[in-house]
This record gives structure tokens, C-alpha cells and sequence, in this order.
């Protein structure tokens, strides 16, 4: 589908990724833009609808469905990442990652499946993460998370299929966010994620592989664990 012209609705657009989903929508014509938030407030962008909403939070959900009734595109950005390990770290701090980047989602989809459906089918982009693909010591509640999307991702393409919405996930190492912003490695600037997850919709690619990390996490799935993790830990310098 054409973004030219449509409506879009993005989740965390206060800063980093979000934010850059919103400007390139803006380049590329969109007709309006729903920029969603936990604090519509810090939203700065002009020229936006803002929209006061956190996704682990059925109930604004609900209020944001019955608001953007007009929506062709959900693009599924909001998450959050903790460094938290599973087996020693805090059982509410991993609960608040698996509710932000696998049930937010989940029921962002739930909620606006049926609105893209009565708009002609449209598509839904999830920010995923080559972390959906293998994991490291800290981050397991993140990656636990991410892997959860991607079943997500993959299950809702297959179950939205009969109304033609397009479900794209997008997989990437690191961005050049506040996120990430302690770590010296390669970073995919935010603005070129923001394309690589729109160019897909626009072209009909239903998986986005947006740098050479994500790439390679994937090119190795089919060895056996232990091959796969001598592999990446070695790219790693670990």
C-alpha cells in the first residue's frame, strides 16, 4: 500500500524510533498521524494527533480504538528493555517487559484488527529485534520479550490474512537511541529503521532484516545451539 495519503498510527513516539517513524511518515505524505505516548505531553511533533497511551493498559487501548477510527496502518514501536536476567532478576520487572513488548502489541492488534479491517485491510509494522533470535547474559527478559513479538508477528500475518492486512516485522541490532547509547558497537541510525519498516509496507515484504547484525543473527538459525552461540559470541569479540 501507499503511505501517500494514508492514516497511520504509531506507539511510542516521544523519542528515539518512534519519534523518526513519525517524521519519515510525514515526508512520505501521510494524511494524518496518530502519534501515540504514555505522556502525549512530551510529544513535540507538529502537525500530529497526539494521543495520551499506554499499551499495557487495556483500557486506554480501548479509548485510543474508539478515537483512530480511521486507521490504515498500526505501527507497533513502543517497548522497553531493562537488562534483567531470567533467573535471578525481579519477576515484576520481567512481567513489565513481556506486558510492554509482547501483550502491548498483542492488544494494540486486538483492538485495531477490526478498524483495519473496515478500512480495506491496510498493515501493521512490529518493531521487533534480531533478540528475538538469541539472547546474552542481561538480557533475558528482553529477548524473551522480542521472541514473543515475533511468534506474535508471524501468527497475527497468518490470522489477518482473510482481510488482507500486511503484517511486517521488523528485526534489528542496535539504534542509535537513548537505549542503546552505552553501548560502543555499530548502531543503525533511527530514521533508517523508520524507512526500512515503511518501505516494506509499501513494497509487500513481510520481514525486514534492516542491518548487517540482524542479518547475520538470522542466517544462523538452523545450526544447533551451541554452534550458534560460538558463532554470534565470537562476532561479539566475547
Amino acid at each position: 500500500m501507499d503511505i501517500n495519503g494514508a492514516v497511520v498510527l504509531v506507539t511510542g513516539t516521544n523519542r528515539g524510533i518512534g519519534a523518526e517513524f513519525v517524521e519519515q511518515l510525514k515526508a512520505r505524505g501521510a494524511a494524518k498521524i496518530y502519534a501515540a505516548s504514555r505522556d502525549a505531553g512530551a510529544i513535540d511533533a507538529e502537525g500530529v494527533h497526539a494521543l495520551q497511551l499506554d499499551v499495557t493498559d487495556p483500557a486506554q487501548v480501548d479509548a485510543a480504538a474508539s478515537v483512530a477510527t480511521d486507521v490504515d496502518v498500526l505501527v507497533n514501536n513502543a517497548g522497553v528493555s531493562t537488562g534483567t536476567p531470567l533467573v535471578t532478576g525481579d519477576e515484576s520487572t520481567i512481567r513489565r517487559e513481556m506486558d510492554t513488548n509482547f501483550y502491548g502489541p498483542l492488544l494494540m492488534t486486538r483492538a485495531f484488527a477490526p478498524i483495519l479491517a473496515s478500512n480495506g485491510g491496510g498493515a501493521i509494522v512490529n518493531v521487533v529485534s534480531a533478540l528475538s533470535w538469541f539472547t546474552l547474559p542481561g538480557a533475558g527478559a528482553y529477548a524473551a520479550s522480542k521472541a514473543a513479538a515475533w511468534a506474535l508477528t508471524d501468527s497475527t500475518r497468518l490470522e489477518l490474512a482473510g482481510q488482507g492486512t500486511h503484517v511486517v516485522g521488523v528485526h534489528m541490532g542496535l539504534v542509535d537511541t537513548d537505549m542503546a547509547k552505552g553501548v560502543d558497537a555499530p548502531k543503525i541510525s533511527p530514521a533508517d529503521l523508520a524507512n526500512a519498516g515503511l518501505d516494506a509496507v509499501e513494497s509487500g515484504v513481510q520481514e525486514v532484516l534492516a542491518d548487517d547484525w540482524a542479518r547475520f543473527v538470522k542466517s544462523g538459525l538452523a545450526l544447533d545451539p551451541q554452534a550458534r552461540y560460538e558463532r554470534i559470541l565470537a562476532a561479539l569479540g566475547s
